[in-house]
């Protein structure tokens, strides 16, 4: 299983690797690493120990990571997130989590005024809209980045409002 995320990570699309090469300077700690010091993402960090997703988001990268956050998880029906966290639901809180990741890193400087689709870790696409409203309003679905640009060693997080399922 490992094995297919990695090789789904080496497959970033061309248009990716042409956002990604405009990254800017990287943090002092990976994803993980930053997501676990936030305490708005202790859900999101206690899911991905759960779904064995650790080692791969401390990997080289780069990765553009949607995080939903404490209270994104929060809003979804009550007892989905402790039903995902249950060891027989494994396969379905990867693919939960795996759908917010994207090979490359994305930056909203990169993506404001354009609407694109990317293709995420787990095969599905989002897609990423820097046309609406106000400027530095950035979309990702139905979701709202509510904290863009958190950049990290190996990639860049951008905090959501909800939770995306694929």
């Amino acid at each position: 299983m490992q094995r297919r995320h990695a090789l789904k990570l080496m497959g970033a699309t061309g248009a990716l690797a042409a956002l990604g090469a405009c990254a800017r300077p990287t943090g002092p700690g990976t994803i993980v690493d930053i997501a676990s010091s936030n305490p708005d993402f202790s859900t999101l960090t206690a899911a991905l120990q759960a779904a064995g997703l650790v080692d791969t988001l401390n990997g080289a990268g780069p990765f553009t990571v949607f995080a939903p956050t404490d209270a994104a998880f929060a809003a979804l029906p009550a007892g989905t997130v402790e039903s995902l966290l249950l060891p027989e639901n494994l396969a379905q809180l990867q693919n939960i989590l795996t759908y917010h990741v994207v090979p490359g890193a994305i930056t909203s400087d990169q993506i404001l005024g354009r609407r694109v689709t990317v293709e995420t870790v787990q095969g599905g696409t989002l897609t990423v809209n820097g046309q609406v409203g106000k400027v530095g309003n950035v979309r990702v679905n139905d979701a709202n980045v509510i904290i863009p640009d958190i950049i990290a060693s190996n990639g860049v997080i951008h905090a959501i409002d909800s939770v995306l399922l694929p």
